[in-house]
């Protein structure tokens, strides 16, 4: 048997084709694979009938030190094929975009090497059929393989119709210790675009990760659906519209992570809003419903995607992504952090660590506070010195910056903490920063994560801007998700805590095992200011003397402060406790670790109706 091969293969490749072919090769005979033009064979294997009978399997004399025969190097030789991905041409374009081929992407988050663009992982630029150390397995390799795979070489190994894998890679791996389930389109394939087996490989991945419990991580750089090969996948009721009903099935049972490396359209850009949190890489991510070639065709508006759904759109403006990454690296890097604040599923605790003391002295906390309550500060500088140091990570740091959210650890106890920003708008409470809150809570809730709530806010903004973004629905929803909680809560006011605030924030009305308070804070319908205007306006009016107005204005914004001051609620047992601010620390891991068992009973429903 004579073949010819691409000129760019190597005699390796050359070998190996030779080896598949053995096999296929009857009576006594040879192969022989050219390379190229060239005249001459890179490789001739010579076949008797005798080998030819023993590659279908060893004789009943067979020793003990049988080695692979023929028919398990030439399956080794398809797995190492597949696992080239797509077209070349097409790999050299990820480098080009300084982006890592799925499988050097794989070693990157599960193997112990740390490949960079255009640079494979084995180093020679030939696939092979090792795993990286910490993929356990795969699930699907030879997925649509009879639609591409040509029993003969001499079809081009370069074409467009070549289909490893189906373009989706699925399978369980070890991450930062973990076990989880993962998917990873190849880009190379496609664009990384879904067809009817990569689809059912998705699909399995996900019912499986139901059964085991164990964390979900979408790599995700897809082009949507195949459109050219839609039968079979798009309406079915096991297509691709099941991805979402299974996303669905899994929110609050398993984390689920998604970090996008190219662009996500259409149905693909699912999978990153129902993950429970999604990282976009800068320069290199996006998603939309439509392309722009798409809306333009629609709507006539001619936009480019990154302005159509670039990082900046989704971090900013909508709220569908959490973090922007730098580079490949920095997105693995972020979902490390991530996950180890989470645990594997809604049954479990989060994992704890030891515990290390803040990065500043809690002893500072009253002065970074300031006695005008009108002042604006960073809530950053009271977090760091509350928290162990270095544990706060910060989400959705430019999406409703008015409140800061963001997983941390007391003591080593990972919490999640909601809190005002006063360095932002004053903190009062805008739509983005309700709905941003809310949904925090929502997702701490379901994982078991203890939530501590700083707070010092006028409330939530009014006016008529405010209400056509849908102030009281976004407002509503926080409130609700507090309310809903079962996990254990801590409330500080920390300053200023005023109208609805009071209530988003988890004041005593809303089932916090403590509502502490700093000898700074102040609780109340609205702030003097606002009080005084709203009841005595009028008799202030009738006081000619502007000097006397102005003593009369001072004297009922003191009464008014006495009867809203920490210590009047206090007495009052409106709070638990005033706390020394440089107790605080050693105050709330006292309280967390004592409430960590608290079980809480809500009413016996289907669900609410408010998220």
């Amino acid at each position: 048997m004579r073949v010819r091969i691409a000129q760019e293969a190597s005699v390796d490749e050359a070998e190996a084709i030779a080896s598949a072919l053995e096999r296929h090769v009857s009576g006594d005979g040879h192969v022989e694979v050219y390379i190229g033009d060239d005249d001459d064979p890179a490789v001739v294997r010579d076949v008797d009938a005798d080998a030819s009978d023993r590659s279908a399997g060893p004789s009943p004399a067979a020793d003990e030190d049988l080695g692979p025969t023929a028919r398990e190097r030439a399956l080794r030789e398809e797995i190492a094929d597949i696992r080239r991905g797509g077209p070349e041409k097409y790999r050299e374009r990820l480098a080009e975009q300084g982006k890592l081929f799925v499988r050097d992407r794989l070693e990157l988050w599960f193997g112990d090497t740390d490949p960079v663009p255009g640079e494979r992982a084995t180093g020679d630029g030939a696939a092979t059929a090792e795993d990286p150390s910490g993929l356990r397995f795969e699930d699907g390799t030879f997925a649509n393989f009879d639609a591409w795979h040509a029993d003969s070489p001499e079809v081009d190994g370069e074409s467009d119709d070549r289909l490893p894998a189906d373009g989706l890679i699925t399978g369980a791996a070890e991450f930062e210790g973990r076990d989880v389930h993962f998917m990873a389109n190849d880009f190379t394939v496609k664009a990384g675009s879904m067809a009817e087996h990569g689809v059912e490989k998705f699909l399995r991945m996900q019912q499986r990760a139901l059964k085991t419990g164990r964390p979900v991580l979408y790599l995700m750089d897809s082009s949507g659906g195949r459109i050219d090969q839609q039968t079979g996948f798009f309406a079915n009721r096991e297509g691709i519209g099941k991805y979402y009903y299974n996303h669905s099935m899994l929110s609050g049972r398993v984390p689920q992570i998604c970090v996008l490396y190219g662009p996500c359209i259409a149905g693909a850009a699912y999978t990153p809003v129902f993950a429970d949190f999604t990282v976009m890489v800068e320069d290199m991510s996006a998603m939309a419903i439509a392309s722009p070639r798409m809306v333009e065709m629609v709507t006539g508006e001619q936009i480019d995607l990154d302005d159509l759904g670039g990082p900046d759109v989704h971090t900013r403006h909508s709220g569908s992504a959490d973090l922007v990454a730098e580079d490949e690296h920095h997105a693995r890097d972020l979902v490390a952090q991530l996950i180890a604040y989470l645990p594997d599923n809604s049954d479990e605790k989060p994992p704890r660590t030891e515990g290390r003391a803040p990065a500043k002295s809690p002893g500072g906390i009253d002065g970074v506070v300031p006695q005008e309550p009108n002042k604006g500060y960073d809530m950053e500088r009271v977090i760091e010195r509350v928290v162990d140091a270095d544990s706060f990570f910060e989400l959705q740091p430019e999406f409703g910056p008015e409140i800061l959210t963001g997983f941390a650890r007391i003591d080593g106890r990972p919490v999640g903490v909601v809190a005002n920003q006063p360095a932002r708008r004053a903190g009062a409470i805008f739509p983005d920063a309700a709905r941003k809150a809310a949904e925090f809570v929502w997702k701490c809730d379901a994982f078991e994560v203890p939530l501590l709530y700083l707070c010092d806010t006028p409330g939530f903004m009014a006016g008529s801007g405010v209400e056509k973004e849908g102030i009281l629905e976004a407002g509503k929803k926080m409130i609700y998700a507090t309310s809903a909680a079962t996990v254990p809560k801590q409330c500080v006011v920390v300053r200023k805590a005023y109208g609805a605030g009071i209530y988003a924030m988890s004041g005593p009305a809303y089932d916090p095992e403590s509502t502490l308070g700093l000898p700074s804070g102040e609780i109340a319908i609205m702030g003097p200011e606002a009080a005084i205007n709203a009841v005595y306006a009028n008799k202030l009016n009738e006081i000619d003397d502007p000097d006397e107005r102005e003593r009369r204005e001072r004297e009922l914004r003191e009464a008014y402060r006495e009867d809203i001051d920490v210590h009047r609620m206090a007495s009052e047992v409106v709070i638990d406790e005033i706390v020394p601010p440089s107790d605080l620390r050693e105050e709330l891991a006292a309280r967390f670790a004592f409430y960590e068992s608290v079980e809480k009973d809500r009413p016996d429903k289907k669900h609410g109706t408010v998220l």
